[in-house]
């Protein structure tokens, strides 16, 4: 009998690709959305064969009617505390009313464990749901892939292609997970249809330092990529500080200042996975950094 997982989150980035891959492994998919999900994808949903569930994701009720019968939720959720907290207690709990065997977070991060709540806005907010998480009667499972990979060439300001250098602070030695969306999705849908899976899993689709994706770089170019220190971490944890006074960002998921956080949490090396977990599902193919430098020149 095929297995129902509930993905919350479904018409999202990350949570539309969960979808592909949980569907590809013969999994049966429910999705619940809100009445303000873009139609256009709610419909694309649909046309895959996914079952959608339009509810009032603040209504433990309707999302417990949602959960019936269901193997796992998966929470691709993304925004600040209104939803990061609020939205995925709803969720939680709704999963556990409805007797739901096990939750996947919507972590999909470094490894948050070893940091303080108030270091980093929104991984602080994944901690703070986790208190509540690790209380509730069910079997969780949080999948920590490092930054997404896909954001080398663009969203991340670290491969400087235009100035031909790789941006870093503090120890040009100190190594980084990247991990892509794709196989982020293609674990997080194994995971779900695991029922061993553990409290923590961990993956990389790759670990290198600045100094190594410099040497990357210039392999893949075929130009000679330098280095670029701006400073050590301390005046990156100022910067931080008077970014966020100057321009504290509302209610913006990504502000300047919250893409700091994540640098600094990664090149102090708290954030780094020691110990992966990428061979438990050993026929998944990892996409390396040189891979996604390839793929991005090969397009430019």
């Amino acid at each position: 009998m095929e297995k129902v997982i509930l993905v919350a989150g479904g018409t999202g980035n990350l949570g539309e690709r969960i979808i592909h891959f949980l569907l590809k492994n013969g999994a049966q998919v429910r999705a619940i959305v809100r009445a303000s999900s873009d139609a256009r994808k709610v419909e694309r949903l649909r046309k895959l064969g996914v079952e959608v569930m339009q509810v009032n994701m603040n209504s433990v009720a309707e999302i417990t009617k949602a959960c019936q019968d269901v193997s796992c939720v998966v929470s691709a959720l993304s925004g600040l505390r209104e939803v990061i907290v609020d939205t995925q207690k709803v969720l939680l709990d709704a999963a556990v009313a409805a007797e739901v065997p096990r939750f996947i977070p919507s972590d999909f991060s470094l490894d948050f464990t070893k940091l303080a709540v108030e270091e980093n806005r929104n991984l602080g907010l994944r901690k703070e749901f986790h208190q509540y998480l690790n209380k509730a009667p069910i079997i969780a499972t949080t999948i920590f892939n490092g930054a997404f990979a896909d954001m080398l060439t663009g969203q991340m300001p670290l491969v400087l292609f235009k100035f031909k250098r790789v941006l870093y602070w503090g120890n040009a030695d100190q190594r980084m997970d990247f991990t892509t969306m794709d196989n982020t999705a293609a674990f997080t849908a194994r995971a779900a249809l695991d029922d061993a899976a553990p409290r923590y899993l961990r993956i990389a689709g790759d670990q290198l330092s600045a100094r190594e994706i410099r040497e990357v770089a210039s392999q893949v170019t075929g130009e000679k990529y330098g280095l670029l220190r701006p400073g050590g971490l301390g005046l990156l944890g100022m910067m931080i500080k008077v970014a966020r006074t100057v321009a504290p960002g509302g209610e913006e998921i990504y502000p300047a200042w919250q893409g700091m956080q994540y640098m600094h949490n990664m090149l102090d090396g708290r954030g780094h996975l020691h110990k992966l977990d990428n061979q438990r599902y050993p026929d998944l193919r990892w996409t390396t950094v040189r891979d996604v430098l390839s793929a991005h020149l090969a397009t430019a």
